[in-house]
């Protein structure tokens, strides 16, 4: 009996020791990982870059003061429709103390001097006319009283536009603030009160009143140094404004700035568009804008996921992994073409309907944080 127990349990444990052996080659033979694929298909690829910037104005005009004075009163409010010629604030003169003694000076030497000169005058007419001097003598005294008479008025009329601002010699004259073109008056910056000056060759003046006309209306923007040496002018763009979301705007690129501005380490290229506004779309000045503008464009070629690209280390050509048989692949070397940043065109390198290893998948997220309630 013990004889038939021994073949028994030796035969059990040949059969236990053949099972394992067939378990491990099993186990050896199954790959580690099985790699998902994805097909090589047709698509449309458009490469654009979008530009942030803000729609305004094509020509905004500053109003400014001819003469330093004091906001007396404003008659117009933002927003409202002007034309030219149209009053929009009145400004009262505060003369300046020392220019305006310098005038009254200047009147006071007008005056002696008429006086002196009439004097001498009246004198050689009578003579004159009693034949005792020649016409000659007596033109060119008649020549000094008339410029002596001109030169007060001309004193006079100085003094009094200095003292009021107006040479007609009204105490209250005031100097009329008038739009010098036709549009919508944008912004008043100042109130009734605030003191202004005029522009001159040292001060760029206070500005009263911004105007522009709304139905012609750009778009302003900056882009990098990277993207500007594929824009040229013409360039169709394709505009959306935060504060008309469900609206899209028509605009062709017209300035490209020649010179760059370094902002934050990167240099950026001013770019304007005219934009193409209808009459039923109301539009303010400084709304925040997107352009979309199309680089390049290609219609029903070879694509993949630019995230399926792998690149040699040696190289650093593109290339992908091809799958040949069950989770067996093939290393075939690429030539790109166009890309949007998600999808890439073939050159050459693969045929339709070739199925690429997917080798980047990333895990599930809650398998880092943690187990996975679900």
């Amino acid at each position: 009996m013990n004889k038939y127990v021994k073949y028994v349990l030796i035969g059990i444990a040949v059969i236990g020791i053949l099972a394992a052996v067939v378990y491990f080659l099993k186990k050896n033979s199954t790959p580690l990982k099985t790699y998902e694929t994805e097909t090589v298909e047709k698509r449309d690829i458009t490469n654009k870059v979008v530009v942030t910037g803000k729609v305004i104005p094509q020509d905004e005009i500053e109003i400014k003061p001819q003469i330093s004075g004091i906001i007396q009163k404003v008659y117009l409010e933002e927003g409202v429709q002007v034309k030219a010629g149209d009053l929009i604030a009145t400004i009262k003169v505060v003369p300046n103390e020392q220019s305006l003694n310098q005038a009254r000076g200047r009147v006071n030497n007008a005056k002696i001097s008429l006086n002196n000169t009439k004097i001498e005058y009246d004198r050689n007419k009578t003579l004159f006319d009693k034949g005792v001097i020649s016409s000659q003598d007596f033109n060119a005294l008649q020549l000094r009283f008339d410029q002596a008479t001109q030169e007060l008025q001309n004193a006079q009329a100085d003094y009094q536009i200095i003292r009021v601002g107006s040479a007609g010699g009204s105490s209250s004259a005031n100097t009329n603030i008038r739009a010098t073109v036709t549009g919508t008056l944008l912004e008043i910056p100042v109130e009734v009160g605030d003191q202004v000056i005029e522009s001159n060759n040292f001060n760029d003046g206070t500005t009263i009143a911004f105007i522009a006309d709304m139905s012609k209306m750009i778009f302003e923007g900056e882009v990098d140094e990277a993207e500007v040496g594929k824009l040229k002018v013409g360039m169709p763009l394709e505009i959306s404004m935060g504060a008309l979301q469900d609206e899209k705007f028509n605009a062709n690129l017209k300035f490209i700035a020649p010179k760059g501005v370094e902002e934050e380490g990167a240099v950026q290229f001013k770019i304007e568009g005219d934009l193409v506004v209808s009459d039923s779309t109301n539009i303010r000045a400084g709304y925040s804008a997107n352009a979309a503008i199309v680089l390049e464009e290609k219609k029903d070629v070879l694509s993949i996921k630019e995230a399926l690209l792998q690149f040699d280390k040696e190289t650093n050509k593109p290339y992908v992994e091809v799958e040949t048989g069950e989770n067996e692949f093939e290393k075939k070397e690429l030539i790109l073409g166009v890309s949007d940043g998600i999808d890439v065109e073939i050159v050459s390198g693969i045929d339709e309907n070739a199925k690429i290893k997917i080798w980047n998948k990333l895990e599930a997220k809650s398998e880092d944080n943690g187990p996975n309630e679900d």
